[in-house]
């Protein structure tokens, strides 16, 4: 079977000076941009430009969100830094996928690293970079994935309390997505687990226990973005970060509380699928113990089987029996009566 390919692969980056903007994906994505406006009482959407400087200059009592989707090429990415002030350190993360998730801040905003997973076979982290200015918020996503469609119907049809605050609630209300999508993953991972035990209590197969390789696999992928995601959002939540209000933070706790529930479930997986393998283990030995069983009991009723024709297989002359008439049948018959003897002796003892 195809062995998934989880390592990433950052010679690339080996010998460049730190800020150097490269893109190191695999895949190419086209570049777009949508842009989202709103405050209590107006809302607007529509397909940005690559002229950033007219977003830097929008009313402050405004929040505008940025989404730029797709692999941005070095020279876009420089447009982007230069109209909203990004440390170039922070674009060579951008540029950079399989980043832990983490959260950084600066004198004009807030750098937050996230790790967003989709329903598909294999299960494959797609990074979130959001920075979360004082009337704006960036997203910057490898490919679409429409996880975020939700959070813009909430925001276009005016539901919640998105549109009443500031880019900050933005950022926890995104948190609180790619957090809640955890659970659906997870849904699926518990399925599968309950699908694989099912196969080795009825017949354990080699292709049982590729499965569950494949399934630990995938949740050493969810655990390495999870764990430091917790990290992530206590920090948001307990340390005095100039871009939190406190009324955001107090949301920001829900968050960590999902984030925990989260480790708990992969935990819980992760002792199910060491139990899988000793079941898988367990069934295998059972079934070689049974099949030496059987054979052990045929080889054992054959043994005075084997010792009589073994007997009248000498070549004397002078033997009795050997002129009997009804001397092969005798034999025969008394044959069958051992081996019948001893089925019925090894039911009684219960060893067949």
């Amino acid at each position: 079977m195809p062995k998934k390919k989880n390592v990433i692969i950052m010679s690339k980056k080996a010998g460049l000076s730190p800020g150097t903007l490269e893109n190191y994906g695999e895949e190419s994505h086209p570049v777009q941009i949508a842009v989202t406006m709103y405050n209590e009482t107006q809302f607007s959407e529509y397909e940005g430009e690559q002229d950033f400087s007219t977003y830097t200059h929008t009313s402050a009592d405004h929040v505008t969100w940025i989404q730029i989707t797709g692999m941005a090429p070095p020279e876009f990415l420089e447009k982007i830094g230069q109209a909203f002030s990004i440390h170039p350190l922070v674009l060579e993360d951008i540029t950079s996928s399989g980043h832990r998730p983490k959260c950084e801040e600066y004198p004009e905003y807030l750098f937050i690293i996230l790790q967003v997973f989709e329903q598909t076979e294999p299960v494959q982290p797609q990074q979130v970079c959001i920075i979360v200015g004082k009337s704006f918020l960036i997203t910057f996503q490898e490919k679409s994935s429409g996880i975020f469609e939700p959070l813009q119907h909430r925001i276009r049809n005016g539901k919640g309390k998105i549109r009443h605050m500031g880019p900050d609630f933005l950022a926890y209300a995104i948190m609180d997505v790619i957090v809640d999508n955890y659970f659906v993953i997870l849904e699926d991972v518990g399925e599968q687990l309950e699908d694989i035990e099912a196969a080795l209590l009825h017949h354990p197969a080699p292709e049982t226990l590729w499965n569950i390789q494949e399934m630990k696999q995938t949740v050493m992928i969810l655990r390495r973005s999870v764990w430091p995601l917790r990290d992530v959002i206590n920090a948001l939540e307990r340390e005095d970060v100039a871009f939190m209000t406190q009324s955001t933070s107090l949301y920001i706790r829900d968050v960590y509380d999902h984030t925990i529930q989260v480790i708990d479930i992969l935990e819980s997986y992760r002792d199910i699928l060491s139990g899988l393998v000793d079941i898988y283990l367990s069934e295998v030995s059972n079934r070689m113990n049974e099949i030496m069983k059987v054979l052990t009991v045929i080889a054992t009723i054959f043994i005075p089987l084997t010792f009589i024709t073994s007997i009248y297989g000498m070549n004397f002359l002078y033997m009795p029996e050997l002129q009997m008439k009804w001397g092969y049948f005798a034999v025969i018959s008394i044959m069958g009566c051992i081996g019948m003897v001893m089925v019925l002796y090894f039911r009684k003892k219960k060893w067949i």
